[in-house]
């Protein structure tokens, strides 16, 4: 069994182990800024610990609007050192670190007033290239094109013809955010640290009394067993994003902390034929973006369908399960028919999901004033809390997280994650183009292998071997035809999928991407998992009854018609984790 796995077996393992020892740092939050820490410090040759309260991604991490980018609007704050390094991080993603995950995409920056408009935003766009420049060379980010109102209709025929007088075209990128931030979890594991999820972190271990005593563990929660346990650590970051505070609650009034404040974002799904594509390939179909009185507006294509996003609200109600409410998705609605010819409707979306962007408190009343840099600070000895920036620049917030939280450490070694490919991405450059021979030699559909392909890279011989072993598992999920029963199986023997809202939400997109949202494919869903975890039928009932409940609940909270009622009626759906 690969050293990256996160198997059953693996998570008992580490689970004892944990409870065994002293690590020299444990990380607090399995987002994507955790999981980039936990790598961070296991790949300097550190003992680490990464402990999750849910599932890998569960929160903001699987909520994003999928995009890795350097943050075109920030050049008007005047934030070039924050544009700069997003831009870098950007490039090594799509070069080095997960070219399987990452992709290039274009997109239209609609020009919709004279001339001043055309010069004003193009020099934006050409100072954006121009810090990108130094690592994009040769790495399919082409320069920005400046295209008349004929050739912006040519590109996205969708598009109003008086609504615009012609687009910019500029290259950002696209990331499957929930398979990499799992991909950067199974690296770590590769480099030997202790992963657990389903480890609520319920307090902190301290050394001694007062405000000031040192920090030298947790206590722990198992939600899959409903036990409990302490980890000892030379060191604990906490990157809990929205759950900041509740962390610097743990240490008191009197210490200094983090203030971050919770926004919320929220996306549509709609299939492809909503927004009219036109006749472009769909690696060059461009994605728009757009001004709106208090925020930025994507329309994002992502495989056969697009993601209109996003809001920009201040939230302080339940962070586990943000809500949509109707006057979120009016308003997105509202937005992009602005500039189409086509009005979508709101019969046509597929799928809702909502986030909460964890932005550092400051002075601004509106959150989409706040800023997107992020911050480390040691309160007290031997906690680190990490907060702020955006999913692109997880990697740096990690690497300067974990150099606090090794400073009194001898010998620690510099971070090496710049340059480290995650798991499926090593091998990518030599099985990227082998679809068809994979698929002749396991009798299955290319484009089905050419989707695992952009799940897997070069591990795609892992849900291979599976069908080889077992034909069956080469059968179409039912109501999810673009995934594979075998996929499933690989969720719990390799990627620590525990429960069936694991597999829907997270490893696959079944539950935002097909319109009954997971419901008639969670049968089936749960029959693959009962059969590796071990599942009577009490439980596997249990656990298709928890996520018919839990989309019955998003769907009647996306009915109401603000934040408050539309959270009340999420909570209607208890978490299928046990409550602590």
């Amino acid at each position: 069994m690969s050293r990256t796995h996160l198997s059953p077996a693996r998570r008992r393992e580490d689970r004892a182990r944990l409870a065994d020892e002293v690590v020299d740092v444990l990380v607090v939050g399995g987002g994507v800024t955790g999981a980039g820490a936990a790598l961070d410090a296991a790949s300097r040759g550190l003992t680490v610990g990464l402990l999750e309260a849910r599932d890998w991604a569960a929160g903001t991490s699987s909520r994003s609007s999928k995009l890795v980018h350097g943050g075109l609007r920030y050049l008007e704050q005047l934030a070039f050192p924050l544009v700069r390094e997003a831009l870098h991080e950007r490039a090594r993603l799509v070069g080095t670190i997960a070219p399987h995950l990452v992709r290039p995409l274009p997109f239209l920056l609609p020009l919709t007033a004279p001339a001043w408009q055309r010069a004003y935003y193009g020099a934006g766009v050409a100072l954006y290239d121009l810090l990108g420049a130094a690592l994009d060379a040769g790495r399919g980010l082409p320069a920005h094109r400046h295209l008349s109102r004929r050739a912006t209709l040519e590109a996205f025929p969708a598009l109003r013809p008086d609504a615009v007088v012609g687009a910019i075209r500029y290259w950002d990128a696209q990331v499957d955010d929930a398979r990499h931030t799992l991909a950067v979890v199974r690296t770590a594991a590769g480099y030997g640290a202790r992963v657990l999820s389903s480890a609520r972190v319920t307090g902190l271990l301290r050394d001694g009394e007062g405000p000031a005593a040192a920090v030298v563990g947790v206590r722990v929660a198992d939600l899959a067993d409903g036990s409990s346990f302490t980890v000892r650590a030379r060191s604990v970051v906490a990157a809990t994003g929205v759950w900041s505070d509740d962390v610097g609650a743990w240490l008191g009034d009197s210490a200094p902390s983090l203030r971050v404040r919770a926004s919320k974002g929220v996306h549509l799904v709609v299939p492809r034929s909503a927004i009219d594509p036109g006749d472009v390939p769909d690696g060059r179909r461009p994605g728009l973006i757009l001004r709106t009185p208090t925020s930025v507006l994507f329309v994002i294509p992502w495989g056969g369908q697009w993601i209109i996003g996003t809001t920009d609200t201040p939230w302080k109600l339940d962070r586990d399960h943000p809500a949509a409410s109707s006057a979120d998705i009016g308003y997105l609605l509202d937005q992009v028919n602005r500039v189409l010819s086509r009005p979508v409707t709101a019969d046509q979306v597929v799928g809702v999901y909502a986030g909460l962007r964890p932005l550092l408190a400051g002075e601004a009343d509106q959150t989409s004033r706040l800023s997107r840099e992020h911050a480390v600070v040691t309160p007290v000895p031997g906690l680190v809390l990490v907060a702020g920036g955006k999913y692109t620049t997880y990697r740096v917030m990690a690497a300067d997280a974990v150099d606090a939280a090794t400073a009194g450490l001898p010998g620690v070694p510099p971070s090496r994650t710049a340059h480290l490919p995650l798991v499926g991405a090593h091998r990518w450059d030599a099985v990227r183009g082998t679809a068809p021979e994979l698929a002749a030699a396991g009798g299955l559909p290319v484009d089905a292998v050419e989707r695992l392909l952009a799940r897997h890279g070069d591990q795609v011989g892992e849900v291979l071997d599976l069908v080889a072993a077992d034909p069956a598992l080469g059968r179409p999920l039912p109501g999810a035809p673009a995934h594979l029963a075998a996929e499933v199986v690989h969720a719990v023997i390799a990627e620590g999928a525990l429960h069936v809202d694991d597999v829907l939400t997270r490893r696959t997109r079944v539950s935002i991407a097909t319109p009954h949202r997971g419901t008639e494919s969670a049968a089936a869903v749960a029959e693959l998992m009962a059969g590796q975890l071990g599942w009577d039928r009490e439980r596997t009932d249990r656990e298709v009854a928890h996520y018919t409940a839990r989309v019955a609940a998003e769907r009647e909270s996306q009915r109401m018609p603000d934040d408050h009622t539309a959270d009340a009626a999420r909570l209607g759906a208890p978490d299928v984790r046990a409550a602590v």
